[in-house]
C-alpha cells in the first residue's frame, strides 16, 4: 500500500472527459471547437501538474475554534488563462454587479461553513488556508477545476453548459479535492481515483444540503444541477441517488455511471474511469444517508469524514478498503447501532465487500 505523503497530480475537473469527447465530435462546429479546446487545455494542465505536483503530507490538525473565519478572494481572469487574474472581491467586501463573482464568493463561504460547523475543520487544510477563486476563465471554457492551489471557473459555452459558478455543489466538490489532497491524498487513478471523485461528490452534495437546510429525503442528490443549458436532455452531471440517469442527450451521450459493481466499467480513459465508477461509492453513501434520515452531514457525513481524515486510508485504497474503514468508523463512533447497520447494508447493496 502507498503512504499518503507521495507526489500526486492535483488537477481535477468537474466535467469528465467522456462528455467532452462526445461533444468534440458534434456536427455543430462551434460546439465541437469549444469542447475540443477544453479537452486540450485540461490535458495540458494534467501533464503540467504531473511534472510539478506538490508534495502534500497528511497531518493531524486540531479542531478549529467556532470563531474561525474564512479568508476569501475572488479574481477575474478576464477570459484569459493567466491565474489568478485581477482581484475583484476580498473577504468582507460587499457584493458587486458580477453574479459569477458573487456566486463564487458565496460558494467558498458555504464550503468553509460546512467543514467548520459540522467537522470543526478550519478551511481546506485544517489550518485556515485562504480560499481563492478565479472566474471568467478562458473563452467558452466548459469546465471548473481545482489546480492544487485555487478554484477556477469557466463561463461555459452557453449551448450545453452555463456558468460553472451556478452550482454550489460543484464549488464544494472541487474544494473537497483540496481536502483530500491534505488528508488521504488518494491517487487519481482506478478505484482510488474514483474514491477521490466520490468523496468530492459526497461533500459537494452535503455542502449544498447544509447551505439549504435540507434533510436527506429533501435533497436532490444531483451533482451539477443547473449547469446544463436549456434544451439539454438532462438534470445534472451525476446522480448519487440513481447513477446513470443524470442525462441522456444526443450531444452529451448517455450518463454511463454504474450504481453497483455488477456494471463496473473497465476503461483506460479518464484515469481508469474515475468519473464513471465513482457512481458506485456515491450510491453507497446515498443509501447510508437515506437509511439514517435526518441531516446527511451529521451521521453519514461524519463517518465518511472520519475515514478521509483518520490517517488509515491508504492513498491507493480500493472500494473494499474504503468500505471496511467506513464500517470501522461507524462502529468506533456509534458502536453496533443503526449507523453501522446502514453502512454494512449500503455496501452490500452496491456489491462491495465491507466485512
Amino acid at each position: 500500500m502507498t503512504t499518503n505523503g507521495g507526489y500526486r497530480p492535483v488537477f481535477c475537473t468537474i466535467v469528465p472527459p467522456h462528455i467532452l469527447d462526445h461533444l468534440a465530435t458534434h456536427e455543430d462546429q462551434a460546439l465541437a471547437d469549444s469542447a475540443l479546446r477544453t479537452l486540450q487545455h485540461d490535458s495540458a494542465q494534467r501533464t503540467l501538474r504531473r511534472v510539478t505536483a506538490v508534495r502534500t503530507t497528511a497531518a493531524a490538525v486540531a479542531p478549529a475554534p467556532a470563531t474561525a473565519q474564512p479568508h476569501r478572494t475572488v479574481y477575474d481572469a478576464g477570459h484569459g488563462t493567466d491565474l489568478p487574474g485581477t482581484e475583484v472581491r476580498a473577504e468582507g467586501s460587499e457584493p458587486g454587479q458580477d453574479t459569477s463573482v458573487n456566486r463564487a464568493y458565496a460558494g467558498l463561504g458555504a464550503t468553509f461553513d460546512l467543514y467548520l460547523k459540522a467537522y470543526a475543520r478550519d478551511s481546506i487544510d485544517g489550518a485556515g488556508l485562504p480560499l481563492n477563486a478565479s472566474v471568467h476563465y478562458d473563452v467558452d471554457y466548459d469546465n471548473a477545476f481545482w489546480n492544487g492551489e485555487q478554484m477556477v471557473f469557466g463561463d461555459g459555452d452557453g449551448q450545453i453548459f452555463t456558468d460553472f459558478t451556478s452550482s454550489v455543489d460543484v464549488i464544494g466538490h472541487e474544494l473537497t479535492h483540496g481536502v483530500t489532497q491534505y488528508t488521504a491524498n488518494l491517487e487519481y487513478y482506478g478505484q482510488s481515483g474514483a474514491l477521490n471523485e466520490s468523496v468530492s461528490d459526497v461533500f459537494g452534495s452535503l455542502i449544498k444540503q447544509y447551505s439549504l437546510g435540507q434533510t436527506a429525503d429533501q435533497a436532490d442528490w444531483l451533482i451539477g444541477e443547473g449547469l446544463l443549458a436549456p434544451g439539454v436532455h438532462g438534470v445534472a452531471l451525476r446522480s448519487m441517488k440513481a447513477p446513470g440517469t443524470a442525462y441522456d442527450d444526443p450531444r452529451l451521450g448517455r450518463d454511463p455511471q454504474p450504481a453497483t459493481m455488477q456494471h463496473y466499467v473497465r476503461t483506460s480513459r479518464d484515469n481508469g474511469g474515475v468519473h464513471i465508477n465513482s457512481g458506485i461509492p456515491n450510491h453507497a453513501f446515498y443509501l447510508v444517508a437515506a437509511a439514517l434520515g435526518g441531516n446527511a452531514w451529521e451521521r453519514a457525513g461524519q463517518i465518511w469524514y472520519d475515514v478521509l481524515t483518520g490517517g488509515e486510508l491508504a492513498s491507493d485504497a480500493d472500494f473494499a478498503d474504503f468500505a471496511k474503514l467506513t464500517v470501522a468508523a461507524a462502529k468506533a463512533r456509534y458502536q453496533e447501532g443503526a449507523e453501522t447497520k446502514a453502512v454494512l447494508g449500503a455496501w452490500a447493496q452496491v456489491g462491495v465487500p465491507a466485512a
